[in-house]
């Protein structure tokens, strides 16, 4: 039966949320930093403090029983809500202060940061911003579950960004998507590139779903030769007569580029937003971490 007189420790729930969210006790001790055995202990002892089964064995993982899953689910509420309080307190000073994990995609970490990080350091200099630059579709997860406190996230058109409950979204910016072309190329419509070269991000990113979607509409498959995550590779290979891609105007915007930058069909536009978990409303550091990323927007990408 069930221990009424229990008090549980908001520490081990911690873990059995984190086992719930990630799967393994190899996840939960690599993203807390525990030793592995530390965690398995630490969930043994909060089903003591419980008196029933929380977890099983099955194959080679553990799972939750249906009482793991049914506290881990109110531990989600405990934690939020202890997140809330310390955002409050924090609040009460009146100033934002403390720390504010960030993550970020490249061209974000190019065109926004640097300005960001300008406009901070006079507009709330008591806020220490750490960056990591993470792909979008992972970082939004990563937020969810409190790896972050903000993440910078783009969406193309025609491939919405992963939705997780309790992280809202704030719009910062749009931006134009253009092919861009080697500065002697004849090329003037996409329809031209049929037959050229073309770097990509990989597979599964959302540009490179964005740019195959683009090609195939104008009735042809790329020839994607080189595939790297890295825009500035990717505009040095554009730039050489190397290759052509599909490029977003943040990314270049405010710097010197040779290469040439045409209009694609309909003329789309990326979306690029924060986002941030909801029980981190009211923190004055993220708000101003939030506030300055809009400041740093450059002119016409608004």
């Amino acid at each position: 039966m069930l221990r009424g007189a229990a008090v549980l420790d908001v520490r081990r729930l911690r873990l059995l949320r984190e086992l719930r969210l990630r799967g393994t006790i190899a996840a939960v001790a690599a993203t807390l930093a525990y030793a592995p055995s530390a965690v398995s202990q630490q969930l043994s002892a909060l089903e003591r403090e419980v008196g029933v089964p929380l977890t099983r064995k099955q194959g080679r993982r553990l799972a939750l029983t249906p009482q793991g899953e049914l506290l881990a689910q109110h531990a989600e509420g405990i934690l939020s809500a202890m997140e809330a309080a310390e955002r409050a307190v924090a609040a009460s000073l009146g100033r934002p202060v403390g720390t504010v994990r960030v993550a970020v995609f490249q061209s974000a970490a190019l065109g926004l940061v640097p300005q960001m990080l300008r406009i901070l350091a006079e507009s709330a200099p008591e806020v220490r911003v750490e960056m990591v630059q993470r792909e979008p579709e992972t970082a939004l997860y990563d937020t969810f579950v409190g790896d972050f406190d903000l993440v910078v996230a783009e969406q193309y058109p025609g491939h919405a960004a992963p939705q997780h409950p309790g992280v809202d979204r704030q719009l910062l910016m749009t931006d134009a998507l253009r092919l861009a072309v080697p500065p002697d190329s004849p090329i003037e419509r996409l329809a031209d590139a049929a037959h050229v070269a073309w770097v990509m991000e990989p597979v599964g990113a959302a540009s490179r779903h964005f740019g195959e979607q683009q090609c195939r509409v104008a009735g042809f498959e790329p020839d994607v030769r080189f595939a790297t995550a890295d825009l500035q590779a990717q505009m040095r290979l554009i730039e050489t007569g190397h290759a052509v891609g599909v490029m977003n105007d943040l990314t270049w915007t405010g710097t010197e580029v040779r290469f040439r930058a045409l209009d694609l069909p309909g003329a789309p536009r990326r979306e690029v937003f924060t986002a941030a978990r909801a029980a981190s409303e009211g923190s004055p550091a993220i708000a101003a971490v939030r506030a300055a990323l809009a400041a740093a927007v450059p002119p016409g990408l608004a």
